[in-house]
């Protein structure tokens, strides 16, 4: 029986659990908060990166695994550091070092030649002013943070002096010029650098100034080829700046007025939003499953179809913000035959701030059906539906 050990596991990661014990695998898992006692878990104090390393340390010095799979963003160094020293199969150590970090990545990218904004790291906005002036509009954003966290549109010069009064202590931030036109993700699953599936996601997000996800909906073809093969030249040049071996891989990218793709980061871990299940509904196979299996290097080509079967989306409502005053239009949501799942993380008295940041979002909804059209009809129907009212 082979041994898989699961590095963060959370609400969204719960899946690949899901399938690793559908798979019959000896499954563990590390985690700060475990909840789930259908595995032995290794438990963590925090949810900081290096008590992450010490889990997986204290779990592989236990019994050694056959896989590791490291679910989001805090987890990804403490499992490349565990697969490379085991010489398990992994993105790589160099991929994953650079993916923690968008400085870092924004500098591979540089030297490889992949069309990317204009970019400052700076130890302190005060010392950027010029550069933002010269370059506007630009966004400010974090160097390791995820979820639209931190990340904010400057557009003038009123804006500059705002933001380096506001964030000048903040410490090291980096600075890019805006794209702005569509925004997509690019889902891939690579053995030993081979690329296996790939999956292009269109996006709906805030306004500007901070982008926040509202909508996903896998499955995206573009129907301009010359478009649709600088993306290919985008995402297989990204690969190879990196070092991307054995991993699922999420890139994020806009596509501008002239059709020019340019890369806005990438991490080789599993994309948040519950993007893969609407990925797994969208393709017709289950993407957890081929996720385990290419960290044990076990067969995964018969698991992947060539063509989408289906047309998922995931949903993220927004309100005005308040305290929550009354839900309405659940039950009614979920009789459409194609919702799949509503869950809400407010409820009535919790209340809502002004949206800057995945995080605050109050829920999801998962649907499902069988042409874009009547996708994007139940989009819209949920839209209208499901409201949550504040005061």
């Amino acid at each position: 029986m082979k041994d898989i050990l699961l590095v963060g596991v959370g609400v969204m990661g719960r899946p690949y659990l899901d399938a690793a014990l559908r798979l019959g695998l000896d499954v563990r898992y590390v985690e700060a908060n475990p909840d789930d006692d259908r595995a032995p878990h290794t438990r963590i104090a925090n949810g900081q990166e290096e008590t992450w390393l010490d889990g997986v340390r204290r779990a592989v010095a236990e019994r050694t695994p056959d896989g590791i799979v490291a679910f989001a963003e805090p987890h990804v160094l403490a499992g490349a550091l565990a697969q490379d020293q085991l010489g398990l199969p992994g993105p790589s150590l160099h991929s994953a070092v650079i993916s923690r970090n968008k400085a870092l990545q924004r500098n591979a990218f540089g030297m490889a030649g992949i069309s990317q904004p204009a970019f400052l790291q700076t130890d302190s906005l005060a010392t950027a002013g010029q550069w933002m002036l010269d370059h506007l509009p630009v966004v400010v954003k974090p160097l390791t943070l995820m979820g639209s966290s931190g990340v904010e549109l400057v557009s003038d010069a009123a804006g500059v002096a705002e933001v380096i009064e506001r964030r000048g202590g903040e410490g090291r931030l980096l600075v890019e010029q805006a794209v702005f036109g569509p925004e997509y993700s690019w889902e891939a699953l690579v053995r030993d650098g081979e690329v296996l599936f790939r999956n292009i996601t269109q996006k709906t997000t805030t306004a500007p100034p901070a982008f926040v996800e509202l909508a996903h909906r896998p499955g995206y073809r573009f129907e301009d080829q010359a478009v649709a093969a600088r993306v290919d030249e985008l995402t297989s040049g990204v690969m190879r700046a990196i070092n991307v071996r054995t991993s699922l891989v999420h890139g994020e990218f806009r596509v501008d007025a002239e059709g020019r793709p340019w890369l806005m980061e990438v991490a080789v871990r599993t994309p948040g939003d519950y993007i893969p299940e609407a990925v797994s509904l969208t393709w017709g196979f289950d993407l957890y499953e081929a996720v385990l299996r290419l960290s044990l290097g076990l067969p995964v080509d018969e698991l992947i179809t060539e063509e989408p079967v289906s047309n998922a989306a995931t949903f993220f409502p927004t309100t005005t913000p308040g305290t929550i005053t009354a839900i309405e239009g659940v039950e009614e949501v979920l009789a459409h035959p194609a919702v799949v799942r509503v869950r809400l993380r407010k409820q009535v008295g919790d209340v809502v701030e002004r949206l800057v940041s995945s995080d605050q979002r109050m829920g999801h909804v998962l649907v499902n059906a069988a042409t874009p059209e009547e996708r994007d009809a139940a989009l819209e129907f949920v839209q209208q539906r499901l409201r949550i009212v504040t005061a």
